[in-house]
């Protein structure tokens, strides 16, 4: 999925990282449950809903980039968009998530620059919003 999103729609927020769906930078919400699309089968999807970093908000106001913002999470900001839409997936389904369950949404989300602690922060603030 990852391949047809990038290469024949265009939606290229969606990144390329290691194409064995183990760092997070292609997640995407299918029927708003965050997967990895470099491992998921277009055939899978089917007529399920398939968002994007690009779909999670028309202007990026979604209280999650917001509050990525509110917290300067981004460094080279290449995993963002995973990270981001991971933790989008996370509130939806429980709006108020202790550490423990935020450290377990994200566990599959890599940050090379380290910035675990600033994207807590930013999933909390989101979860106050």
């Amino acid at each position: 999925m990852l391949w047809v999103l990038r290469d024949h729609l265009d939606l290229t927020g969606t990144k390329y990282g290691c194409g064995m769906a183990q760092c997070g930078a292609c997640t995407v919400h299918l029927d708003g449950t965050a997967v990895r699309s470099c491992q998921l089968p277009i055939s899978v999807v089917g007529n399920q809903a398939v968002t994007t970093i690009e779909g999670l908000s028309a202007n990026g106001d979604h209280p999650v980039q917001k509050a990525w913002l509110e917290q300067d999470v981004a460094q080279c900001g290449y995993c963002q968009a995973g990270q981001i839409m991971s933790a989008a997936s996370l509130l939806k389904t429980n709006p108020n998530p202790s550490d423990a369950d935020i450290d377990a949404a994200m566990s599959g989300n890599i940050c090379r620059c380290g910035t675990y602690l600033r994207i807590k922060e930013a999933i909390k603030s989101a979860a106050r919003k």
